[in-house]
């Protein structure tokens, strides 16, 4: 396989030292790398900016820019896009982490959503950076043994989806009004 790990998703951000303060008090985040220029290296467009870069704890970054001069929301969504759409999801370590992580969240003045259970696959909780970013914690909740379940049955929910682009169909097909019902389930 070509790629290894994920070295960063980069995004916009309004104030870069609000997003610093904002990644390394809120979630415990190093603050690994930062550079800047005036140009794009890789067009040459005029368009000063700094870079900066956080790691998280598997060596993976989530990296920001600050555009000053250029155009847009600080968030770089797509207004077509629905809010919920575009995130970051960081897993912690387990169901309890993650409980605790809202009460922290909360208690720090941030408006939390959630937990909710994803297929029982996934736990998450839901909040906003400074610059308007949706952040997601995620704990797994499956066993590690039903991955191989849950990879085989991708290309048949992928291939529902691509012919009704509807789950109406849902019980029918998988046997369950939300998620699938599995065998073992």
């Amino acid at each position: 396989m070509l790629c290894k790990k994920l070295h960063h998703a980069a995004y916009r951000c309004r104030d870069a030292s609000e997003t610093v303060r904002f990644y390394t008090e809120v979630l415990g985040l190093k603050f690994s790398h930062a550079m800047g220029e005036d140009h794009v290296p890789s067009t040459g467009r005029y368009s000063p900016h700094v870079h900066i870069f956080f790691e998280i704890k598997d060596g993976s970054n989530i990296a920001f820019f600050e555009c000053p001069q250029d155009e847009g929301e600080a968030s770089g969504r797509d207004p077509r896009t629905p809010g919920w759409v575009q995130h970051f999801a960081f897993e912690v370590a387990d169901i309890e982490t993650l409980h605790q992580a809202k009460k922290d969240l909360e208690a720090k003045g941030l408006t939390v959503v959630g937990p909710t259970n994803h297929d029982d696959f996934i736990t998450s909780i839901y909040f906003f950076d400074p610059s308007g970013h949706r952040l997601e914690l995620t704990a797994r909740t499956a066993d590690p043994a039903r991955y191989p379940v849950f990879e085989a049955e991708a290309p048949q929910i992928l291939a529902l989806w691509n012919e009704t682009h509807d789950w109406s169909q849902r019980e029918k097909v998988f046997g369950a009004k939300s998620g699938y019902a599995r065998s073992g389930a």
